[in-house]
């Protein structure tokens, strides 16, 4: 079924200026056009369309992107170079979920900490609280909050950026 690139923008959640920019990078080298020059997608392009908007979100660049599909033009001589870039993004992506997790963990202490402090009207309740005696799953938080990191799991960089309270910040 054809679709314009106003449908095939909705069909993916994106706007047509998205559609129109990848065309002009050349992501788009499939993309047909009408005999009074608009675009015309498929249901077949949809697969396509997919994988960029994909391999966008793990943050490879356009240039990257346009070499995967490069690569899917060139046939199945390159599926050893499509495997390793798609091994490469999904181990970017584990990192940054990774990431995300120790940044969830440092404001669920931090949420933990501000009910504790509004409940006894002072920032002083909170503080007063010893490591052991916080629920486990914020001691970690706390540590790394306070600088105390533990050694970097191999293959991480160890940087010690931290959150700090907002009365020191």
């Amino acid at each position: 079924m054809p679709y314009t690139i106003g449908e095939m923008a909705k069909k993916m959640g994106v706007a047509p200026s998205t559609l129109r920019y990848y065309e002009k990078e050349g992501l788009l080298p499939f993309v047909t056009r009408s005999g009074s020059g608009n675009r015309v997608f498929h249901d077949s392009d949809l697969e396509r369309l997919s994988i960029i908007e994909c391999l966008k979100q793990t943050g490879l660049p356009i240039k990257g992107i346009k070499a995967f599909m490069g690569w899917c033009l060139e046939g199945d001589s390159t599926i050893g170079k499509r495997l390793e870039l798609m091994q490469n993004q999904r181990q970017a992506v584990l990192d940054q979920i990774e990431q995300l997790k120790e940044t969830l963990e440092v404001l669920d202490y931090k949420v933990w900490y501000y009910e504790t402090a509004k409940k006894a009207g002072t920032c002083d309740a909170p503080d007063s609280v010893p490591v052991e005696e916080l629920p486990e799953n914020l001691r970690t938080a706390k540590l790394k909050i306070q600088g105390h990191f533990p050694e970097p799991e191999e293959g991480r960089d160890g940087c010690g950026d931290s959150c700090e309270d907002a009365r020191t910040a």
